[in-house]
């Protein structure tokens, strides 16, 4: 059999390594949709999780980004590590309405960054749409976004992915300019 998913995305991720942007989350916090707002400035929802990576290239006026994803299936977060040391900047998409699942995500979000006290990170608390979803200093408290130090630049924007076809939010086209204008600073 040829190389597996990890293998060729690793050869590929070195070719362009310290230009990408990895997109992290637990399953179902909305990574894919989100992408591919950003992407097409339209929303196709996906509701099938992500099995391995998803790469996506967005031109913007500032700046050319690629965006990797990697699911965010127990199985796949041994992965994000691995990627981590190669990247420009982190992606945190978080479910605003998955209360039970704000442990694990912050849990996860401070191992990902405790060696690396300058990586920049947005956080996307997407879902801001639906019933019960935590507003966003809920969302700070829950994350414990205040102990991640002060070298490091750190946003938190509120998103949520509109009815299918319709164009993006204000707050995705927002989240689209800061990640576009973090890319020309880091670059």
């Amino acid at each position: 059999p040829g190389p597996s998913w990890e293998q060729a995305a690793w050869r590929s991720w070195g070719e362009v390594a310290g230009k990408q942007i990895l997109v992290l989350g637990l399953d179902g916090a909305g990574k894919t949709s989100v992408l591919h707002s950003l992407a097409t400035s339209h929303v196709k929802r996906s509701t099938a999780p992500t099995e391995g990576i998803n790469a996506v290239c967005i031109n913007t006026e500032e700046a050319k980004m690629e965006f990797l994803e990697i699911g965010g299936s127990e199985s796949l977060r041994s992965y994000w590590k691995m990627y981590l040391p190669r990247v420009l900047m982190l992606i945190y998409v978080v479910d605003s309405a998955d209360h039970e699942r704000f442990p694990l995500a912050k849990q996860l979000l401070h191992q990902l960054i405790q060696n690396d006290s300058t990586l920049p990170v947005v956080i996307l608390a997407n879902k801001q749409d639906l019933k019960g979803a935590y507003c966003i200093t809920d969302i700070h408290d829950a994350l414990a976004l205040s102990e991640m130090g002060d070298e490091r630049k750190m946003f938190l924007i509120g998103t949520h992915v509109a009815e299918d076809g319709s164009e993006i939010s204000s707050s995705m086209k927002d989240a689209k300019e800061l990640i576009a204008q973090l890319v020309s600073e880091t670059q």
